[in-house]
């Protein structure tokens, strides 16, 4: 008989300087480890000016052992996007396109969701509708989502739905047989474009990490400002409260080896680069940067397929999620596997969600115009 689950509120603050290793052990025994609720992810969060009473961390755990089953940061909000109803939120920053998910012990997956939705529902202060724009809709925790709403007499509805580029190889795979499977009948061609960047000069690809990682973000930051991002001021050296959030990211997750940016060079001059979140096996995207000077040999993909090969090298297990939304070409990238991702709203024990749900269908309307009117 397994034990019961018991599920603690911690304080924002505490959890942000505490609890690192025990994500970390948590993410090794998690299907879909959600880097973006780690204690570094809390604490950048609390540093862009989200105000810790305002963020909702929920550790799950056996009764009598403190080991983490579970994790899930939520940010009490409210604003137009929710109706301007008081909803729980997750990520706590969406800046980027990340995860919704909590992160779940994949042994114990269907009871901890039940206490990670329970805990909410019986807390008298929080409120009962989450609102969940990048959610997963497949695989283990999803399927224990499902289950515990159906538990706890709750509901779901989606809206935008798209499918998120992915790289999970199969038992046996290596780099080749990867790319072939993946690339398929564009495998020739592709592998041809990366050969001609091979002989346009030095190619050299390099991955970073710790202290490094930390100085290759400048190399990265001035790369991407002096693309269209920099042009248009969406580059984040172009607003300093968004540099100063990836440099806090950068900075917590490197001071335990769990970020890296991957530089590709031509020259000796950066021509692409990825920066990642990287821990327990899973990496994720939060942005790529490339010379567009170099665009018809497209530097991106080339540093995409350098990532995979050294991936493979290392010998380790992996898999890379993309990070990439609804606007996304997934055909832009070398990973051939899809992920279906939804903005979803869950409304727990009966309570009602239709002001978000009716500012999450204008918000599709809107965008339906606006992508329909002429350029």
């Amino acid at each position: 008989m397994t034990a019961p689950i018991a599920v603690r509120r911690l304080p924002a603050g505490t959890y942000g300087t505490a609890y690192a290793e025990a994500f970390a052990d948590l993410c090794r025994r998690a299907e879909a480890p959600n880097l973006h609720m780690a204690p570094a992810a809390v604490a950048a969060a609390l540093s862009f000016g989200i105000a810790s009473e305002d963020v909702v961390v929920l550790a799950a755990h056996e009764r009598g052992d403190e080991r983490l089953l579970g994790l899930w940061a939520l940010r009490r909000t409210s604003r137009l996007h929710s109706g301007f109803t008081h909803v729980l939120e997750a990520p706590l920053v969406p800046l980027y396109e990340v995860s919704s998910a909590p992160v779940l012990d994949r042994e114990r997956a269907g009871d901890v969701a039940v206490a990670l939705l329970s805990a909410i529902v019986e807390a008298p202060g929080l409120p009962k509708v989450l609102k969940l724009p990048l959610l997963p809709m497949q695989g283990n925790v999803f399927t224990a989502l499902e289950a515990a709403l159906a538990t706890t007499g709750s509901t779901i509805a989606t809206f935008e739905r798209w499918q998120r580029p992915m790289l999970v190889p199969e038992p046996g795979d290596d780099a080749e047989r990867y790319l072939r499977r993946a690339l398929g009948r564009g495998y020739k061609k592709r592998m041809q474009q990366h050969r001609q960047l091979e002989k346009a000069g030095g190619l050299a690809y390099r991955r970073q990490r710790r202290a490094d990682a930390v100085a290759a973000l400048e190399d990265f930051l001035a790369l991407e400002a002096a693309g269209w991002k920099g042009r248009g001021g969406t580059a984040l050296a172009s607003r300093p409260r968004d540099a100063a959030y990836i440099r806090d990211i950068v900075g917590n997750f490197a001071a335990i080896d769990a970020v890296r940016i991957d530089l590709l060079r031509l020259d000796g001059q950066p021509i692409a680069g990825g920066l990642l979140l990287d821990l327990a096996g899973q990496s994720h995207f939060l942005k790529i940067a490339y010379d567009e000077g170099k665009a018809r040999l497209s530097p991106g993909r080339a540093l995409a397929i350098e990532m995979l090969r050294a991936d493979f090298a290392a010998g380790r297990s992996f898999r890379l999620d993309s990070g990439a939304g609804d606007r996304v070409d997934p055909s832009a990238y070398p990973w051939g596997e899809r992920q279906e991702m939804a903005n979803a709203i869950v409304a727990l024990v009966g309570c009602s969600a239709a002001l978000p749900r009716l500012a999450a269908a204008v918000r599709m309307q809107l965008r339906g115009w606006r992508d329909r009117s002429p350029r």
